[in-house]
């Protein structure tokens, strides 16, 4: 069984922080992410990074992944933790080809897409429903979609669709001035004439033989019906944390991983950083999930020196 100071689960902005600062700590890193990049390397337009004018997902996360390797990360992706077992003095850390053992664990296993929970969702997923515009935008050239949310990314993936499609129906369940989006996302959605912006709607059914045609709201108490050719579902997020609750580390109500200033949770030698912590509840952005990673990684670090300090006495 192949030993690491430090293992981190999750191969987002955070993830691939905590290997850069680790490694710089000395620290031999593994890195080990079901997903390249996770939900950033969706983005197709990223305005808001520090020193980059504007990027994408992709090109941002392979800059991340570039840098972490040339310092000496070993990286794994694609392949996903499947159980983490406490021992003596670490974890065994296993997935489906090895089992690895770190002396500390670092959680950035990000959130994944939150659901409608509507019958016929599972069926028609694929097939008209979509959770992400930039992997599936380009199969909807002259379409009418709908996109559900209010924040940022609904706002971001109606205007990236209206590059393929020839109408988008912006969606939102409550009044316009309760959306959650950056006002100069808004701006652009208002401006640009593929996007229609309808409020207080909730989607109830989706209709459709085999594939998605069309999408009942309730409208302030009335049904109204949209015919659509494809739904991208942009709610919100749930945090990947059920490895780090399968260890006894704490979460909220919501399940987020609690964590302190120092990102350490309340199971000593694991910590957490990024949108799977209730540090996300703040302000989830990738720059916030790199000042997670690196300090996740340095608690990891000190937590070391502490454990080697004793050691020694």
């Amino acid at each position: 069984m192949k030993e690491y100071d430090v293992i981190i689960v999750g191969s987002g902005p955070a993830g691939y922080t905590a290997g850069i600062y680790a490694t710089r700590f000395n620290m031999k890193t593994l890195l080990i992410g079901k997903e390249s990049g996770g939900q950033v390397s969706e983005s197709y337009r990223i305005e808001n990074y520090p020193g980059l004018s504007m990027t994408n997902g992709m090109d941002l996360v392979t800059k991340f992944k570039e840098h972490a390797e040339s310092l000496g990360v070993k990286t794994i992706e694609f392949l996903e933790v499947t159980e983490v077992k406490k021992t003596e003095n670490g974890f065994n850390v296993k997935t489906d080809e090895a089992t690895y053992f770190g002396r500390t664990l670092i959680f950035a296993t990000g959130a994944k897409k939150r659901k409608l929970g509507l019958l016929n969702e599972d069926r028609f997923r694929g097939k008209g429903v979509s959770y992400c515009a930039t992997c599936d935008g380009a199969f909807f050239i002259d379409k009418i979609v709908g996109v559900i949310g209010g924040g940022d990314s609904a706002v971001a993936s109606a205007l990236l669709l209206s590059e393929y499609a020839k109408k988008v129906y912006l969606i939102y369940r409550r009044k316009k001035d309760k959306m959650r989006a950056m006002p100069v996302w808004i701006e652009r959605a208002e401006n640009n004439e593929k996007v229609e912006m309808i409020f207080e709607s909730v989607p109830k059914e989706l209709k459709g033989e085999e594939k998605l045609e069309s999408v009942v709201f309730d409208q302030n108490g009335k049904n109204i019906e949209i015919k659509l050719d494809g739904l991208f579902i942009e709610i919100g997020t749930v945090p990947e944390s059920e490895l780090a609750k399968k260890l006894g580390v704490s979460v909220n109500e919501k399940g987020y991983i609690k964590v302190n200033e120092d990102m350490s949770t309340d199971v000593p030698g694991i910590f957490a950083a990024g949108d799977v912590t209730t540090g996300s509840n703040m302000l989830a952005q990738i720059v916030t999930a790199c000042a997670e990673g690196a300090i996740a990684a340095e608690s990891a670090y000190k937590y070391l020196k502490k454990e080697e300090y004793h050691e020694n006495l």
